[in-house]
């Protein structure tokens, strides 16, 4: 009886100590940010990804095939397979982003556009932050 009765009453305590060992997230709301890049390829993606996530201005790139964008260009509306990459990063790295991604990609207008991410699975969150060293 004595066994059960402390198992009884040690058992919650077990788990409010494991509890209080678990790490909360540091993640600092818009601290990250997704950057969206069209690409005309899957290959060209795929080089400026690696060069994005080498000089570590990314944490990951995820590379989306198989899109049509229709847009206005130079007077004429365009249709075009285009290939979109999801870029996270820090959000103090995002100019250091477009820059690169300006001077790499193919297209005389690059489109880069950035949103912060405000909320999100903090182990995530806090690996962008880790990954991706803060701006100097």
């Amino acid at each position: 009886m004595k066994l059960l009765q402390f198992l009884t009453l040690s058992l919650p305590l077990l788990s409010i100590s494991r509890l209080s060992s678990v790490k909360m997230s540091t993640y600092e709301k818009n601290s990250s940010s997704i950057a969206y890049v069209t690409i005309p390829d899957d290959a060209s993606a795929k080089v400026l990804a690696h060069k994005i996530v080498t000089n570590k201005l990314a944490a990951c790139v995820n590379i989306l095939p198989g899109i049509t964008s229709i847009y206005t260009w130079e007077g004429k509306v365009n249709e075009d397979s285009e290939v979109l990459m999801m870029i996270k990063t820090r959000t103090s790295r995002v100019e250091d982003l477009v820059k690169f991604v300006k001077e790499s990609h193919p297209y005389s207008v690059a489109e880069v556009i950035t949103v912060p991410i405000e909320a999100g699975n903090p182990p995530y969150l806090d690996w962008i932050q880790k990954t991706v060293p803060d701006k100097k």
